[in-house]
């Protein structure tokens, strides 16, 4: 055993030291006091900030004479501001090319609005089916969705147009006939796409959130004499809700941004959404770039409102599976 003289200064520890840990708490406690310490909120805001610039320009540019976009940048608005709404005016009800996009912005309203409720109200009937009734298969069931979200939604697209357009056949045998949509009707098509596309994904998700439901709830309600169906309808779907709200934005924020999908099984002008008409605006040669900020900031104030409406059900809807009981 080793003695220090006396007098002898013990060497400083020059080592950064750590936060002591508070009493009783976790790692989990302890990385959410960090991230919500005023540093982390003031690195939250620069981002925010930061990610925000490119969309404020869009914005300023937007509102400019055709001359100072092609000029000068947005930033000297506010050196030499001029202000026009001409671009606007143009690209909602020109029948130019590059304008008329006031019908493209309703048919993407209307192909949003169906794509968004056919396949968060059947993958909500098909997690409750797969999280609280028994029947065979219902594992590998699950299992084979969850499996479908590992195929790349580009490999899809041709198999199911040649579905669409040609049918489903076995040799001589025919499973499903052609479709033979023309002119309006082949938004029908993008609907069902978007459902197809959107259903393993929400399948999931809310399998996820119902499975963390009680199960005290769920038998109190069947030894009422409920079924199925109303344990559904009055049970489940009230509960579920914050997670339905979350899962229809991500819906409506892929269906609304979606490119592929509208132009491949949507191409005819009737029926075109507002992506797919919005490569096409600089023309031929690309003298009407000058219109594309007033396009896509049209293309993004729908669904940067729905967000910021429902917001907190979204926040409700992530929080919502991290709680049990």
């Amino acid at each position: 055993m080793s003695t220090v003289p006396i007098g002898t200064s013990l060497p400083e520890d020059t080592g950064p030291r750590e936060k002591p840990a508070r009493i009783g708490e976790t790692r989990g406690d302890r990385l959410r006091r960090v991230l919500s310490s005023r540093l982390a909120s003031v690195v939250a805001l620069l981002i925010a900030a930061l990610w925000t610039i490119p969309t404020f320009g869009l914005f300023i540019n937007s509102l400019r004479p055709d001359d100072e976009i092609r000029t000068s940048g947005w930033w000297n608005f506010f050196t030499d501001p001029q202000v026009s709404l001409y671009n606007y005016n143009y690209v909602l009800y020109s029948d130019s090319q590059g304008g008329g996009l006031f019908l493209n912005l309703i048919n993407t309203v209307v192909i949003t609005v169906i794509g968004v409720i056919v396949p968060v109200a059947f993958a909500a009937l098909a997690a409750y089916a797969l999280s609280w009734i028994n029947f065979r298969g219902r594992n590998a069931l699950y299992v084979g969705i969850f499996a479908l979200q590992v195929v790349p939604l580009q490999m899809a697209l041709i198999p199911l147009l040649s579905i669409f357009s040609r049918g489903l056949h076995i040799g001589d045998f025919t499973i499903m006939p052609a479709w033979e949509l023309d002119g309006v009707y082949t938004i029908v098509q993008v609907w069902i796409a978007h459902s197809i596309f959107g259903l393993p994904l929400a399948i999931f998700l809310l399998h996820n959130f119902m499975r963390e439901l009680p199960g005290d709830v769920m038998e109190a309600a069947r030894i009422d004499g409920a079924s199925h169906s109303q344990i559904f309808r009055k049970v489940v779907l009230p509960l579920v809700t914050p997670a339905l709200a979350s899962i229809a934005i991500f819906q409506f924020l892929w269906v609304w941004n979606d490119f592929l999908v509208g132009r491949t099984f949507a191409p005819g002008e009737a029926t075109r959404p507002l992506t797919a008409v919005l490569g096409d605006m600089a023309g031929t040669w690309g003298f009407g770039w000058t219109r594309l900020p007033a396009a896509a900031f049209i293309a993004i104030v729908v669904p940067l409102v729905v967000f910021l409406l429902l917001q907190r059900y979204f926040v409700r809807g992530l929080l919502a599976g991290s709680v049990k009981g």
